[in-house]
């Protein structure tokens, strides 16, 4: 019986049959469609619409001399509408927040911007009532404090755990930035018009602005409503921003000449992922104080909380400081505040940066791959230790720039040393800002801007009792002196409650 041919051996000018294409590997889902550009152009946008909380807050301030004698009331009249607007100013991000996590980031922006314009133009016609004075300063607290917790939903919306630092840091600058210019525009304001009304004009004219920039440019981001930004066409009109709505019609004109199937099934794709009033919500305010009460969130909420009371007390502390000690008028005080300010501005860049460099450190460390296409996913990573290397480092110094600072007090050091501490102290003290703030983001997920707002309410109460603490002390004290050397005693011990909290959160992490 014959035997077969054997097989032509392969040669390299006669190769190989192919062999059987391989399923290529599954494509990995996009954390988010949103392109490069479209981040700065949100960047940009949260960065201004955040500004509306500290430059409201101390725009004001030079008013108050003002307001009371338009009103005709005391001192402690007038400061009852301070007291009412941080007040409020924790309230509303526990309104809006976990409304922004269900019902969209969108419709809160605009809603809050609107309310505070509102509130605004109410302010600069109100010209005899004092209670149409409180009613109204709730209600401008209401629409400008929103904006701090819903923005760190949108970066959480749009940003891997790897790169919200390069979003956060500008955004934290354009939001110092406001709380930097705000005296000094509301006293140039007052000081060239005479009247406090200008102010909320200016005020009124800046809503106006932020509203419409908002609502032209601002993409709803929320992933409960348009997912990693791919459902985004499911969106309902009132969704969408202006400008995509005008692209839309644009594209639209010729619909009559285009294939029927094609239309109906465009619309039939136009159902929103998930409908409207199934995410519409009353919102809650005590949502957030299940984070609050939360075990592993207690040193994260109480880090930042501990170092705005010290930001608190700074501004407290410093016109008795210089007024008494050094014999400045209300000019040279207001622009004492500058150094601080510059420090808080460039340390938020900074920090920006730095949060990134840990992550990828952290990251290469361990021998994990950062994914920048679908996120890592934070149940497998130790993004806490991520987000708090080198904080020890950072205390001690900002500990030591404390103590620094209440010894150059009471040696009545020259003034360029308490400007320059002043600045160290801005600069490392929003590093611990944004490193926590962002590390709460990062443990919730699912509901960010209501962990945002749970920081918030945190940072105002304990303010608010660092404030009552500081009252009760100096109303002990009989000079002036005693005055601004015990005020910069007291940030010692508010500093001193921080550096117990990070022995406690590194001791948690190691375990």
């Amino acid at each position: 019986m014959p035997r077969s041919a054997p097989e032509p051996t392969p040669t390299a000018s006669q190769p190989s049959p192919p062999s059987p294409a391989a399923p290529p590997p599954p494509t990995p889902e996009l954390y988010t469609t949103f392109t490069r550009a479209e981040k700065r152009l949100l960047t940009l946008l949260l960065g201004f619409a955040t500004t509306t909380s500290p430059l409201t807050a101390t725009i004001y301030l030079p008013l108050l001399p003002l307001l009371r004698a338009h009103f005709h009331t005391s001192a402690q009249a007038v400061n009852l509408t301070i007291t009412l607007y941080i007040i409020f100013q924790a309230l509303s991000p526990a309104i809006f927040g976990p409304l922004s996590d269900s019902l969209g980031r969108r419709p809160v922006y605009l809603l809050t911007l609107a309310l505070y314009m509102l509130a605004n133009l109410g302010l600069a016609l109100n010209k005899h009532s004092y209670g149409v004075l409180l009613g109204l300063r709730t209600l401008q607290s209401l629409g400008a404090s929103a904006a701090s917790a819903v923005s760190y939903g949108v970066v959480a919306d749009v940003c891997v755990p790897a790169e919200r630092g390069s979003m956060l840091g500008p955004i934290s600058m354009l939001l110092n930035l406001g709380a930097c210019v705000g005296p000094v525009v509301g006293g140039l304001v007052a000081f060239t018009s005479g009247s406090y009304e200008w102010v909320f004009w200016a005020l009124v004219v800046a809503g106006g602005v932020l509203l419409c920039g908002v609502g032209a440019f601002l993409p709803e981001t929320a992933r409960k409503v348009v997912g990693n930004g791919s459902a985004s066409t499911r969106q309902k009109w009132w969704e969408r921003s202006w400008w995509s709505l005008g692209k839309r019609w644009i594209e639209h004109r010729g619909e009559n000449g285009r294939d029927a199937d094609a239309v109906a099934a465009e619309d039939a794709d136009d159902r929103p992922l998930v409908s409207f009033k199934r995410r519409f919500r009353i919102p809650n305010p005590l949502a957030c104080f299940r984070i609050i009460f939360h075990r592993d969130t207690f040193c994260i909420l109480w880090l930042p909380g501990s170092f705005y009371v010290v930001d608190y007390s700074f501004l407290a502390a410093i016109p008795d400081i210089y007024k008494t000690l050094y014999h400045f008028n209300e000019l040279q005080i207001g622009l004492c505040y500058l150094p601080r300010g510059a420090g808080i501005i460039i340390g938020g860049y900074f920090n920006g940066k730095l949060m990134d460099h840990n992550y990828r450190v952290t990251a290469r460390k361990l021998g994990h791959l950062v994914d920048k296409v679908s996120g890592d996913d934070l149940t497998h990573f130790p993004i806490e230790r991520a987000r708090a290397r080198g904080t020890p480092i950072l205390l001690v110094i900002s500990t030591a720039t404390i103590v620094g600072y209440g010894w150059a007090v009471s040696r009545h050091a020259p003034l360029p040393v308490l400007l320059l501490l002043q600045f160290v102290q801005g600069f490392w003290g929003t590093c611990f800002f944004n490193i926590y703030n962002a590390l709460l983001v990062d443990v919730f997920p699912d509901s960010p801007s209501t962990a945002a707002a749970a920081a918030s309410v945190t940072r105002c109460a304990m303010a608010a009792a660092g404030g009552g603490f500081a009252a009760a002390a100096r109303g002990d004290r009989q000079s002036g002196e005693e005055n601004a050397k015990g005020g910069a005693y007291e940030l010692v011990v508010s500093q001193k409650s921080g550096a117990v909290v990070v022995a406690a959160l590194k001791i948690r992490i190691r375990r």
